[in-house]
Parts: C-alpha cells; structure tokens; sequence
C-alpha cells in the first residue's frame, strides 16, 4: 500500500474529520473564555486587590537602560492565564459529566421487554392434544 494511499484512508476517516471540528470549535471557545475572564472575571479581581488593570501586574527584573528595554516578570498576565485554564477546564468538566450522565441513564433505562417466542409445531401440537384430552374428560 502506498504512503499517499493509506494518508488518503487515514484523512477522510470520520474520526479526523471530527477531530478537526473539535479543535476549530475549540480554538473558538478558547477566545470566549479569554475574553469572559479579561473582560469580566479579571476587572472585579483587580479592583479588589487595588489595581484595575490585574494584566499590568509585573515585578521589574531588570530596569530599561539606553536602547535596551526593561525585563519584566508578567505574574498577572500568568494568573490571568491560570483562571482561563480553569474556567476552561471547569467547562469540560461539565460537558463531559453532563454526557456522562446521559450515558447511564441511557443503559440503565430498562429495555423493552422481549415478546416470547412463538411456540414450536410440537408445542402447538402438544397443547391441542391436552386441549382434546381435558374436552373428553369433561375438563377435570
């Protein structure tokens, strides 16, 4: 089998197809988190701690000198970065519990119950017999 041959099978597989879906939504979702946490998570943390930029957090390491710009240590931007994982994946989280529990609640639904089999020629014949023997007898 060729490279090109089995690349072909491998790329039009659903599974890559639905991996690539994945990581474009993601990448989207991604860029929502971003902003929820710059925009909206960030601004009242940093006014609680006194600064309302919290991304403009930085400890100095070395000071600018001449052409030579400063060196900063960026600890809000790491923090803002940390809450975004977070929130992100609290979000899987979710997702997956939530389709976790989908899941068993569909293999713990009971199945529809199996109609029984219908009776063999030798039990039909059997049971006309008995039905015969029991009409002679007078049904005792």
């Amino acid at each position: 089998m060729s490279f090109i041959k089995e690349f072909k099978e491998f790329a039009v597989r659903g599974n890559v197809i639905d991996m690539a879906v994945g990581i474009i939504i993601g990448a989207a979702f991604g860029k929502i988190v971003s902003s929820f946490v710059a925009d909206v998570v960030m601004p009242p943390i940093g006014l609680l701690l006194g600064n309302a930029d919290f991304s403009e957090l930085a400890v100095v390491l070395q000071p600018a000198v001449g052409e030579t710009p400063e060196v900063l240590l960026r600890y809000g931007t790491f923090i803002q970065t940390v809450v975004d994982f977070t929130i992100v994946a609290l979000a899987v989280f979710v997702a997956i519990k939530a389709i976790n529990s989908l899941k068993r609640k569909e293999e713990a639904a009971p199945a529809e119950p199996e109609a029984p089999p219908a009776p063999t020629k030798e039990e039909v014949l059997l049971t006309e017999i008995r039905d015969l023997l029991k009409a002679r007898s007078g049904g005792v």
